[in-house]
């Protein structure tokens, strides 16, 4: 009997036991799923990594620089449901894309469309964590809840590259989906100031030698610093996916502006850059038929006007051979017992011819330094003397004899036109004209006969004079070195007279002269083109 209690009590105690002993089994196996984070921050569990990526992949428009653009649809003659059928819109007609209304008697629907550049992959955020743990917990997220959280919080990425371009303190990044867009977006940039044929040349290393006259390129290159490195990038960021869109920024950058103006009668293209506030090398940047500023343009042309704003300076250096006339100068000799409208030539003067060699660099088509290097004389000048009649103040100046401020052997670098300041990068109309080449500490002289009235100092022009001629002109010459000794304020200086050196203090890129014409008064009057007084 007591062997029958026993066997009951095992009984009894093994169905007691066993379900503790089937969930103690239980505890030790917990679930394995993964917790959220976006930048640290707790979003939710999962159960699949893998799960989540995939509706990332799968669920994301797969489009970058994206626009909405608003198509409208009208019935006709037929319903607007055959319309919108006829023009395969059926399908973007949703409960958020669409706007039915009536205009007049039609019915019509506005559907908004999204464009933009397809891509092939969508990934995750940058700082998308998704980390495994072991837990006992039972109700976790959807995978469809997590990416609302996501997506409502960050932007989802693409791989590419991101080029940052350091100028000085001046850091720009440039997000493009291929290296080679912006290899190819550059070599376009620098065409544009280059010149295909050029560039392709240089790179070939296929120039012509210079026999007697002509140019070498010496050295092409950008001058900021530029690196490049893999990374995930946003959706919502700009990103470049060819190279002519990425070279139209590098020349304009986020600047859209842009105008269509109808050439008028007797206009040059220096007419029509001048009117509309841009360079001559602007007009035809945006202009590619015309080689030079020295095209024909006929009236009633349209132009494109479209003022540059450069993202990066392609700097080339070349060396330059030239044959240049050297004017030859006018000796006044003056006979006191003539009247002043007594002239006679004595002798008349022949223009010279030199051989001029120079080092000139070049940025974004614009020269910033010219170093001389060398000058042969092949022909002599002759001077022409002429006798006037000299009843009268020789501080005044003659309107029809005007002396060139340099030395043999200049170039101008820049006219009276709208430029970007090569130094500032600030557009603004430059209102005298720039004379280089001569060489840094060459001799500046008086253009005529007149009175000093400025010699000074100041940040943009630095040491410079102005001479009132007493003729109704005034003339100033700008960023010298030094002025010549003993010339003072007050002095009377005569046509021709050296009053100071060639340097480059101011606002300057290099030694040259920046010459200036006032005509009326000194201050807040008329500034003419320097060119006029010698024409």
């Amino acid at each position: 009997m007591r062997k029958y209690v026993e066997i009951v009590i095992c009984i009894v105690l093994g169905i007691v036991l066993f379900p503790m002993c089937f969930n103690y089994n239980k505890k030790n196996y917990p679930n394995e799923y993964y917790n959220v984070y976006l930048d640290n921050e707790f979003l939710g569990t999962i159960s699949s990594k893998s799960d989540l990526l995939s509706y990332i992949e799968n669920n994301t428009q797969k489009l970058i620089n994206t626009s909405s653009v608003i198509k409208t649809y009208c019935e006709d003659d037929s319903s607007l449901e055959e319309v919108i059928a006829k023009n395969n819109a059926t399908t973007l007609i949703t409960a958020n894309n669409a706007k039915y209304y009536k205009d007049g008697s039609k019915d019509c629907v506005d559907i908004t469309l999204t464009t933009g550049d397809d891509i092939e992959k969508i990934y995750e955020p940058i700082g998308l964590e998704i980390e495994k743990t072991l837990t006992y917990q039972k109700q976790i997220n959807t995978i469809e809840d997590i990416y609302k959280k996501i997506a409502d919080k960050k932007s989802f990425t693409i791989k590419g590259y991101q080029f940052t371009v350091t100028n000085g303190e001046i850091v720009k990044n440039i997000y493009v989906t291929d290296k080679n867009i912006f290899e190819e977006a550059v070599k376009k940039f620098i065409e544009v100031y280059v010149g295909s044929d050029e560039y392709e040349s240089y790179i070939k290393g296929t120039q012509s030698e210079i026999k007697s006259t002509g140019s070498v390129l010496e050295n092409i290159y950008i001058q900021e610093n530029i690196s490049v490195k893999e990374k995930q990038i946003p959706i919502d960021y700009k990103i470049y996916t060819n190279a002519s869109d990425l070279s139209q920024f590098l020349i304009y950058g986020d600047s859209t502006e842009s105008s269509i103006y109808r050439v008028r009668n007797n206009q040059m293209i220096s007419d029509v850059a001048m009117a509309n506030e841009i360079s001559d090398k602007e007009f035809l940047i945006a202009n590619t038929k015309y080689k030079n500023e020295n095209s024909l343009i006929a009236v009633g042309t349209e132009v494109i006007i479209r003022p540059t704003n450069p993202q990066l300076k392609v700097v080339v250096e070349k060396y330059v051979v030239e044959d240049k006339t050297v004017n030859y100068k006018t000796i006044y000799e003056h006979d006191e017992s003539q009247y002043v409208d007594y002239v006679k030539t004595t002798q008349t003067g022949k223009d010279g011819l030199q051989r001029v060699s120079q080092r000139v660099k070049i940025v974004n088509g614009s020269i910033v330094y010219i170093e001389p290097k060398g000058k042969e004389t092949l022909r002599n000048t002759v001077d022409e003397i002429v006798v006037k009649g000299d009843k009268t103040k020789p501080n005044v100046g003659d309107l029809n004899n005007w002396a060139w401020p340099s030395e043999s052997g200049w170039t101008t670098t820049d006219g009276y036109s709208w430029r970007i300041n090569p130094v500032t990068g600030v557009r603004h109309f430059h209102y005298g004209i720039d004379i280089a080449g001569t060489g840094y500490g060459s001799a500046i002289y008086s253009a005529n006969n007149g009175t000093i009235v400025t010699k000074s100092y100041q940040d943009d022009f630095g040491y410079y004079i102005i001479i009132d001629h007493n003729n109704g002109y005034y003339t100033l010459y700008a960023h010298m070195s030094d002025f010549y000794p003993g010339i003072n304020v007050g002095n009377t200086i005569l046509r021709g007279q050296q009053i100071g050196y060639v340097g480059s203090t101011g606002q300057s890129t290099g030694p040259h002269i920046h010459f200036e014409v006032h005509r009326g008064c000194l201050f807040n009057c008329e500034r003419v083109n320097p060119w006029s007084i010698y024409q």
